[in-house]
């Protein structure tokens, strides 16, 4: 999926329909006098309704579709002959995608689930005919029910990416380079900070023809908590994520700090990314020789709290050990 391609947020108005009338009539047949009150009730105004699909990916389907209505109930009539219900609208949408309203960003609901169907939009219900209201003491009722007006609202559409791994580190730390190597995705790829400017997805194979979803977001800086570059506008990519693997290249400075500081704009993003599984893999480990990399395990040992591994997607060194503990992981 290209860059422009991958949407990930919409904002639209949605309305349902208005209630039909109830009919007032009462019936006039020759040879049948005082035939009494039968006018129909109204019909049910149309429902907007969200419904789940898992072969979506993206909300790019929906970035120009700014309205969504759906159909007025039709008026009752004579014969005691109710109206049409108005046509339901539907909005089709990936698995993980949250529905907020806008005025108030309130979380309406969430869709996880394929097929799940909730009503966003309520339609008017249909008024009752008059035949409804007579009696002993009202013979000729001459009033009906009016529909129920319609629902409108503002909502907002988030699309949370469901990933069992959620790959985070600092901007050129070699995350799409790691996806592009394990799974068949297509990132972007460059020697530069920011490549990655949209969520990629990529699919892992391991063995005995079993998989698991890996996911690469744009590159964290420090403050992006705050706003900062674009890791803050993709953190929520990573919030479904059942594993964070942290990405820290092996000529970085100080890798535990590092560390640190992603693990900080995370807590500061949301506090429950804290209570996720972590693993940390110190990628470019080619550029290191036998001594180098044996004296800087022995310091990560001492520093790091979580399991590591040393890897180089390019010289594909570490990668089966990675897939192995992601793997066990993923299962325990």
């Amino acid at each position: 999926m290209t860059e422009g391609n991958f949407v990930d947020y919409v904002k639209m108005y949605v309305s349902s329909g208005n209630g039909g009338k109830g009919s007032v009539h009462l019936h006039r047949e020759k040879y049948i006098t005082k035939g009494g009150p039968d006018g129909g009730d109204g019909g049910r105004g149309g429902h907007v309704v969200v419904r789940g699909k898992s072969n979506l990916w993206t909300l790019l389907h929906l970035k120009f579709k700014k309205h969504v209505r759906a159909g007025h109930g039709e008026h009752g009539s004579s014969g005691r002959s109710f109206g049409a219900d108005g046509e339901d609208a539907y909005i089709d949408v990936p698995l993980g995608t949250v529905i907020r309203d806008t005025e108030t960003n309130n979380i309406l609901f969430e869709i996880t689930e394929d097929g799940e169907e909730i009503v966003l939009a309520q339609g008017g219900k249909g008024g009752l005919g008059n035949w409804h209201f007579k009696s002993s003491t009202n013979q000729t009722p001459r009033y009906a029910q009016p529909g129920i007006p319609l629902e409108e609202k503002y909502v907002t559409m988030e699309l949370k990416v469901l990933a069992d791994v959620g790959l985070v580190g600092f901007p050129n730390a070699g995350k799409s380079t790691l996806l592009s190597v394990v799974t068949s995705a297509k990132p972007k790829i460059a020697d530069y900070e920011f490549t990655t400017l949209k969520p990629n997805l990529g699919i892992v194979k391991y063995r005995d023809f079993q998989t698991f979803v890996m996911a690469d977001i744009p590159g964290i800086i420090e403050g992006a908590a705050e706003g900062k570059g674009l890791g803050h506008y993709f953190l929520r990519h990573i919030e479904r994520n059942s594993i964070l693997l942290f990405l820290i290249p092996a000529d970085a400075d100080d890798i535990k700090k590092q560390y640190d500081v992603l693990l900080d704009e995370l807590r500061r993003y949301n506090p429950e990314m804290l209570d996720k599984e972590r693993i940390i893999a110190i990628s470019k480990c080619d550029m290191l020789d036998y001594e180098l990399k044996a004296e800087l395990k022995i310091e990560l040992d001492k520093e790091l709290p979580i399991p590591y591994h040393f890897i180089s997607s390019v010289a594909q060194q570490g990668i089966t050990e990675l897939k192995d503990t992601l793997w066990k992981m993923l299962n325990t």
